[in-house]
């Protein structure tokens, strides 16, 4: 793979089945899904839990949101219609936000901006330096082998993009060889303070890492949290409160 233009292997193109449109990048690997009639719907199981950050920090119109990865916009268009922060997402690939604009309803806003470039890159620019309340990192290409992106060196990035009090979601594969590497990359960046969603059906892991202020909340504000969010948000939480909660034993989630 081509460091400087990376993307030239990854031609996205397209699947419908049963009402859902999906990305691929040329091969039988879904990179991203959108039901045609409920565009804002997280349709893959796993972009539910990439939003899992919601459970610790509620966003508010000054607020920034960072996205890596733009896949088929999943998460750009839940991000804006669910909440009032302003989103900058990183795509290396002209190709695939192209696509989004004419397939996938690509929203066309002010509160959102697209980068095009290399997330390792991104991460070392001084503007983008302690700004995000959350970060959300799906970096997949063609080969689907795991984040082309998962280096310790780029985990510190993301950690120094985060802004003082800010959460990480990354899309991992439990079952696989790079999980381990890559757990262990982001417990360093981020000094151990870590938790994992269970894993989804198609192997996807989603890990979480914090910055900022130690979070102790006692299990009754968690999982009253958990039901703010499953209403209002739409998402599964007080499931994923449950499996937080059952990692850290005691009356409270302290991370």
């Amino acid at each position: 793979m081509s460091e400087s233009q990376p993307y030239l292997v990854d031609e996205p193109t397209l699947s419908e089945l049963d009402g859902i449109r999906y990305l691929h990048f040329g091969t039988e690997w879904v990179q991203g899904a959108m039901r045609v009639r409920k565009p804002a719907e997280l349709v893959l199981a796993y972009t539910a839990q990439m939003m899992a950050w919601l459970m610790f920090l509620e966003p508010a119109k000054s607020d920034q949101i960072g996205i890596m990865g733009l896949g088929a916009g999943s998460l750009l268009r839940y991000t804006l219609k669910y909440t009032p922060a302003s989103v900058v997402t990183v795509e290396w690939n002209p190709a695939v936000t192209a696509i989004c604009r004419a397939y996938f309803r690509l929203p066309e806003t002010r509160r959102s901006r697209i980068d095009h470039q290399d997330a390792a890159l991104w991460v070392q620019d001084s503007r983008n330096f302690n700004r995000y309340m959350a970060l959300m990192v799906d970096l997949y290409d063609a080969d689907a082998m795991g984040p082309v992106r998962d280096s310790l060196e780029f985990y510190q990035g993301c950690h120094r993009a985060l802004a003082d009090t800010g959460v990480m979601t990354v899309n991992l594969f439990g079952d696989h060889a790079s999980f381990g590497p890559n757990l262990q990359n982001i417990r360093e960046a981020f000094d151990g303070r870590v938790l994992e969603l269970p894993e989804m059906d198609a192997g996807n892991r989603i890990v979480l890492a914090f910055k900022g202020p130690v979070l102790d909340v006692s299990a009754r504000q968690f999982l009253l949290r958990a039901d703010e969010l499953q209403s209002g948000y739409d998402l599964p939480a007080r499931r994923w409160a449950k499996e937080l909660l059952s990692q850290r034993p005691g009356r409270s989630l302290s991370v």
